[in-house]
């Protein structure tokens, strides 16, 4: 489910369910999790690209998984969904985008430190769609990237941005053609490992600092939006309709 590839000092993580749109299950969670670990440990590696295998980076949660009672598998006690929303990381990573980012998979790029997408990118939060908030970061980091209106109307609609208005308000930052996100993604992490290490990762640690601080209480407030929705009938109707193929009928209950 992950693949994991050494060019350099670069580290290539890729994301390999393309039959599922790369969406997080138990597996992924898990494999993440470890390549993250095996990037720390290495001391011959200092920067690492995050990929997806085939037309999408990833779609997000695997919501089969959800339907049948086993959300908790994606999630892993240091990263928190997907094993790295929340993984703590001495070394930058990029994300490198080639196609629809959605979901719990925008919110793995949100987590990133760079992102590279190409003009096949999309960018989206549609949890609102299927009963969901979007707790996996995209609540405590889309509305500090994006001007307020741009980020609200994501979240509430649910409605994707193309790659283009992306780059426009900064929330890539590179943007490239078609299939060159992963060369473009590997040529900036060349230029990362180029410079000092301990400066890099001293610098990326700062940055986290200040930009995280007062967080703590938005990931709490988001953890407990999520956890009374999963109480509710809607909660189990998005994702019966998802599979269903058809519009869900909320109750509001």
């Amino acid at each position: 489910m992950i693949d994991y590839e050494v060019r350099g000092r670069v580290a290539i993580i890729t994301i390999n369910r393309p039959q599922a749109r790369n969406a997080v299950d138990g597996e992924v969670a898990d494999g993440l999790e470890a390549a993250v670990d095996r990037v720390e440990a290495d001391p011959d590696v200092w920067v690492s690209i995050l990929t997806g295998a085939g037309p999408v980076f990833c779609a997000g949660a695997d919501l089969s998984v959800i339907a049948a009672g086993r959300a908790g598998e994606m999630f892993t006690r240091r990263g928190d969904f997907a094993g790295f929303v929340r993984r703590e990381r001495t070394k930058p990573v990029i994300a490198a985008v080639d196609g629809p980012a959605l979901a719990g998979g925008f919110e793995l790029a949100l987590a990133c430190d760079l992102v590279v997408a190409s003009t096949d990118a999309q960018f989206g939060l549609p949890e609102v769609k299927w009963s969901l908030v979007a707790a996996a970061g995209g609540l405590v980091r889309l509305p500090r990237i994006l001007p307020q209106q741009v980020a609200m109307r994501m979240l509430l609609t649910g409605d994707p941005i193309d790659a283009e208005t992306a780059f426009q308000h900064g929330l890539i930052s590179q943007l490239v053609s078609p299939g060159h996100a992963l060369e473009a993604s590997l040529a900036m992490a060349d230029k990362i490992s180029g410079n000092a290490p301990l400066a890099v990762r001293a610098t990326l640690r700062l940055a986290h600092e200040c930009a995280d601080a007062g967080s703590d209480v938005i990931w709490a407030s988001s953890r407990k939006a999520m956890n009374e929705l999963a109480l509710s009938e809607d909660y189990k109707e998005g994702p019966r309709a998802f599979f269903e193929k058809r519009r869900p009928q909320w109750s509001g209950q």
